[in-house]
This record gives C-alpha cells, sequence and structure tokens, in this order.
C-alpha cells in the first residue's frame, strides 16, 4: 500500500473518533488544546487515504523555532507522550511514514518532524530512512483483580500503602484550579532537592486543568495528613483502555508517611474501575519498578530533518535547555 495520501481535516472532528480503542488521551481534541496553549503551537490533524478511502489519521502540532516549522507528534518537551497514526490493519507503518514525510515536508512547509506512537518499531523508522532515539518505559497490567495488582507490588510499597492509611493518610479527589499551586509547590521541593528546578513553569499545569478535567478525562489527587495539610499530588489522565502518571509530588517533610504509594494505588483502583486496563508510568525510573511493572519497553521516538544541518541543530537546542535548568536550579539555591 504505497499511494497514501495525507488530507488535513479540522482538528475538532477529532471528537468524533475519540471512542476509537486505539486512540489514546494524547490524540484528543481537549489535549491538543493544552499543547497548543502552552507550546504556541497549530494542531494537525490528517485522514490517511489510500485511492480515497479512507485508512487511517495522523495527529500532531507545527510549532515555529527561530521562524522554523516543525511537526511534533510529539515534540520533546511537551509533556505528552504518544500520538503519530492510528491505523487501519492493512495499513503498512513503513508507507505511513513515507507518506508523512512528503506531507510534512511539502504540504505543510516544515523542515523538521518527530514522531512517537505506541505501534512503531525500529525497523518501521530506520526502512523509512528516520533517525530514532529511545524512550523506555514501564506499563502495569490493570486487567488482573485488585488483590492480584496489589501482591504483584513490592513487599515495601504494600507495606507504605498500609503504613499511609495507617497513620492517617486520605486520598480527596481535587476538581479545583488551586490544585496546580500545590502541585507545583510540591515539585519545586521535588527538585530543589536535586539542586534544580522543574522543566515547565505552573501555568502548564493550570492549562492542563482547564483544558482536560471538564472532559473527566483527568483524575487529579491530594494526599493529606491527619491535619488537613495537603502533602503529596498526582495527575492522572486516561482514555479506552490506557492511563497515564502525568506527574507525582510531594513534600520531603512528610515523606515519612508515605503518600506517594498511597496516592497512585487509589489512582489505579480509581481508573481500573472505569475500564482501565493498562497504567503506563510515562517513563522507567526505577522507583516505579515496585508498583507491579510487567512489560519493560523502548519506544523509539522517530525523526527526520529537510536538511542535514537542523539535526545539529536539534541537539544543541537540548544542550542548552538541560544546561539552563542546572544554572536556574543553582542559582535558586544561592538565594
Amino acid at each position: 500500500m504505497g499511494n497514501l495520501k495525507f488530507s488535513r481535516i479540522d482538528y475538532q472532528q477529532l471528537t468524533e473518533l475519540e471512542s476509537f480503542g486505539t486512540r489514546n488521551i494524547f490524540q484528543t481534541v481537549n489535549w491538543l488544546n493544552f499543547v497548543k496553549e502552552t507550546q504556541n503551537a497549530e494542531p494537525v490533524v490528517a485522514v490517511i487515504e489510500n485511492e480515497n478511502i479512507p485508512v487511517g489519521y495522523f495527529t500532531g502540532l507545527i510549532i515555529k523555532k527561530f521562524g522554523l516549522r516543525i511537526l511534533g507528534s510529539p515534540f520533546p518537551g511537551w509533556t505528552t507522550s504518544y500520538m503519530g497514526f492510528n491505523l487501519h490493519p492493512s495499513v503498512q507503518n513503513v508507507d505511513a511514514l513515507i507518506a508523512l514525510e512528503k506531507f510534512a515536508f511539502y504540504d505543510l512547509k516544515c523542515v523538521h518532524l518527530e514522531i512517537m506512537n505506541r505501534h512503531l518499531n525500529t525497523d518501521d523508522l530506520l526502512k523509512a530512512g528516520y533517525k530514532c532515539d529511545f524512550f523506555p518505559n514501564f506499563e502495569i497490567d490493570l486487567s488482573q483483580d485488585e488483590d492480584h495488582i496489589f501482591a504483584s507490588m513490592s513487599s515495601s510499597c504494600r507495606w507504605s500503602i498500609r503504613k499511609a492509611k495507617k497513620l492517617g493518610v486520605t486520598i480527596e479527589i481535587a476538581e479545583d484550579l488551586s490544585f496546580a499551586d500545590d502541585y507545583y509547590s510540591q515539585l519545586q521541593d521535588v527538585f530543589a532537592k536535586q539542586k534544580l528546578v522543574p522543566t515547565y513553569p505552573k501555568e502548564r499545569v493550570e492549562s492542563l486543568i482547564r483544558n482536560l478535567l471538564p472532559t473527566s478525562q483527568l483524575l487529579l489527587l491530594r494526599a493529606k495528613d491527619d491535619n488537613n495539610n495537603c502533602i503529596a499530588t498526582g495527575i492522572f489522565p486516561a482514555l479506552n483502555d490506557t492511563m497515564f502518571f502525568w506527574g507525582g509530588a510531594s513534600y520531603r517533610t512528610y515523606q515519612d508517611l508515605r503518600p506517594n504509594e498511597a496516592l497512585i494505588w487509589f489512582a489505579m483502583r480509581y481508573w481500573k474501575s472505569r475500564g482501565v486496563s493498562i497504567l503506563d508510568m510515562a517513563g522507567a525510573r526505577d522507583y516505579k519498578r515496585k508498583y507491579g511493572v510487567v512489560s519493560e519497553i523502548a519506544i523509539p521516538w522517530g525523526r527526520k530533518s529537510k536538511y542535514h544541518t537542523l539535526e545539529k541543530l536539534r541537539n544543541f537546542g537540548k544542550f542548552l535547555a538541560d544546561k539552563k535548568q542546572k544554572l536556574a536550579g543553582l542559582k535558586l539555591n544561592k538565594s
């Protein structure tokens, strides 16, 4: 199937597709609005056709860097996971990737594109002439009964959940914009421990809440001690069969109460009761293993530039962003 064509459509039409089992929260209208608002980006949705017959969809956004148009699906720094394609089983990923290059560079006038999709593999990207990095990730199976899921956790994790309950920690669902204040204050405390600052501003959390909370696809949680102090927070979006651990934070002074494990256990049960069967941990940091990881995966993140020099600019830009975060952390610790 080598004659695929991308035809751009109004991204608001995505609402009609959200019930498709292969779509995730990052491919929804509300998530696109969130990225549009926080990245000054232009949403792009296209129907993929073969001889005028729809065989899939593409989701992404265009940003401008140094006056150059870049198509991200997603792009690093967006706090956004898998986008890319939703394809009919008859469509080969390689064919879709080749057609995407033409769509991005000629129809959209972009000079660089990036794509990360749960169903792409390294061979697909390399055959289509893309370069790729890897996004290491953990997934947890929520299709089992609660007792099995709990038993799959490490003994220390189960102990922490029980201890939190014994010490009076309670978990509350939040539905207010002021949640962003609690979360971001705790996030700053987390980064301060590493002499760093958060990689995104509080306004991004506020935008996420404004755009996603009305959809019932976003779970915000506060953990409180027995004096009603908010000591930890968690953010868990979900759609169809998958929930994501978007962010979590807590104050160091309260960590003996073990609120973080209690938060995640609450979120797992909440979304499981609503039909979710997979918890995507949004990364593979070692502390996440204790929650009963069953899949360790490396998702290829593909990229292609119209001009060779853009690859060097991308890498240099990432280097500068990392340096900027470290310098900001040093300044904060000196003040």
